[in-house]
């Protein structure tokens, strides 16, 4: 049997676009109302709009924890959600980021646009290079995200990632089966041969 990971608290990034489709605010609900019930808090860009908003009150609504982290410049009325567990206000968005990481036990990526490709990529880089052990897991709502597993799969092909930092990042279609890929999830053996070259 494999043992579980003690995933307390999830960070959880994801888009703040208004006007996306259906599909995915309501996978973005179920995500946090699925978190809630299994207890785990969350941790998250503090945003009302878009997928943000959806995420948080799927927890909220029932019963969980929701943790917003904003750097100051974005801590405004029209972007904050004003019912957060907690909201903690940062001097810059690297600190921000910076933060989620840390007080996080495990990390999610849902749809989004540039802010979320460059946290799940960080996210993934610090993987690679040893700064966390954390799992880290993709919702390919609807197939958002199939255009970037393609291109993952063409890095891979062409030999500038490793077949164990392909296997970081979880992939699954559904927020109840990304919970428990993650809480199984087990680290690549060999992480760190492409700093040593031996491969």
């Amino acid at each position: 049997m494999v043992a579980k990971n003690n995933i307390r608290r999830i960070c959880v990034y994801c888009g703040s676009a208004d006007g996306v489709k259906s599909d995915f605010y309501q996978a973005a609900y179920q995500t946090g109302k699925l978190l809630a019930e299994n207890a785990i808090e969350i941790v998250y860009g503090a945003g009302k709009t878009g997928l943000m908003g959806a995420l948080a009150d799927g927890a909220l609504e029932a019963g969980g924890v929701v943790i917003g982290i904003v750097p100051d410049n974005l801590n405004q009325g029209q972007l904050i959600h004003s019912h957060l567990s907690r909201l903690e206000v940062v001097n810059h968005i690297q600190t921000r980021k910076a933060r989620m990481s840390e007080m996080a036990d495990a990390f999610i990526a849902l749809p989004g646009g540039f802010g979320t490709f460059d946290e799940l990529f960080e996210t993934l880089t610090w993987a690679q290079i040893g700064i966390h052990h954390k799992p880290i897991g993709l919702l390919n709502t609807s197939n958002y995200y199939d255009p970037l597993i393609a291109l993952v799969n063409h890095a891979l092909a062409e030999n500038f990632i490793y077949d164990q930092h392909k296997v970081l990042m979880v992939i699954e279609k559904e927020p109840a089966l990304l919970l428990s890929s993650l809480q199984t999830f087990q680290q690549p053996a060999n992480l760190e041969s492409w700093i040593s070259r031996n491969q």
